[in-house]
């Protein structure tokens, strides 16, 4: 949805924007394209998005190799402490799940790593092999959304006990027999989905993130986020109508509601058929677009 995300974002030619997931640089560069004295400062902690980033010599960009929960800090260090727009397309870019290495894809067979930092210490084997049932269990339905969380805990549990998990097949294998039959791929997705959600700390990331939007934002500048499954998108419409990620919305003496952002679209825009045809990822893509007051 690269046409609705540069749409909700108005772009300014001379204005200051931020893209917190480079991933390959698709946003970034359409982002580029359309500025000309204005600037454009991206967030990755993947080596891989380095990599690509230093492919990018335009003097409008900078790019910083962090996560975008320290967004603040290092909008404060390139001294853009107020922008015009924020992006962010949450979850997991294409050239991680299709490095078979880094074991995102339950299509190939790799390590249980899943780590976007490649410097963390949390892999999804040290959470397989050492989390307690009840944190498994706790994850699997949290994370993955899975039906039958606690069973596949328990699975876990047990089969770690004649051998450690350590490829992403071992894990597949372990769980066979629980899987919903002719509904295996879904499954398996989401089970890999709780645990990337885990090793890399994204709903706290996010969180974090968000809370510092309305800090950074001009008056009038937009927050643009595409999000891939329920958990993430419930947080960003919280947080667009009520300012909080959680909890209720707060009033002022006089009854004016206390929240940084109003709400451009009611409800979130979705990719078209054609779109979904080209990219089935974006099948569950989720966009909403926010104002600052």
């Amino acid at each position: 949805m690269l046409k609705e995300c540069l749409e909700g974002l108005v772009i300014n030619p001379e204005g200051t924007y931020v893209d917190v997931t480079f991933g390959g640089g698709g946003h970034s560069m359409a982002i580029l394209e359309n500025l000309k004295e204005g600037k454009l400062i991206a967030f990755d902690q993947d080596e891989d998005a380095k990599k690509q980033a230093d492919n990018i010599s335009s003097r409008s960009f900078t790019f910083c190799q962090a996560n975008f929960r320290y967004m603040k800090q290092y909008l404060k260090l390139n001294a853009a402490n107020q922008v015009d727009g924020i992006l962010a397309d949450l979850g997991i870019s294409s050239h991680q799940i299709d490095s078979p290495e880094r074991g995102f894809s339950t299509r190939f067979e790799g390590p249980l790593d899943m780590r976007m930092d490649q410097k963390g210490k949390l892999t999804a084997a040290k959470i397989l092999n050492e989390y307690s049932e009840g944190e498994l269990h706790k994850i699997f339905g949290m994370y993955g959304e899975l039906k039958n969380a606690r069973t596949a805990a328990k699975t876990v549990v047990s089969a770690r006990t004649d051998k450690p998990f350590m490829a992403t097949q071992d894990l597949k294998n372990a769980l066979q027999s629980i899987a919903p039959r002719g509904k295996e791929f879904k499954y398996f997705a989401q089970v890999f989905q709780a645990l990337r959600i885990e090793v890399n700390q994204e709903m706290q990331a996010l969180e974090d993130f968000l809370h510092q939007c309305g800090d950074v934002m001009k008056t009038g500048g937009r927050l643009v986020v595409m999000s891939y499954h329920s958990l993430e998108d419930r947080m960003v419409k919280n947080y667009i109508n009520t300012g909080k990620v959680f909890g209720e919305l707060e009033k002022d003496f006089y009854g004016n509601p206390i929240k940084p952002f109003q709400s451009i679209n009611r409800k979130p825009i979705e990719a078209s058929e054609e779109e979904v045809k080209e990219n089935n990822r974006a099948r569950s893509a989720k966009l909403r677009v926010a104002e600052k007051l």
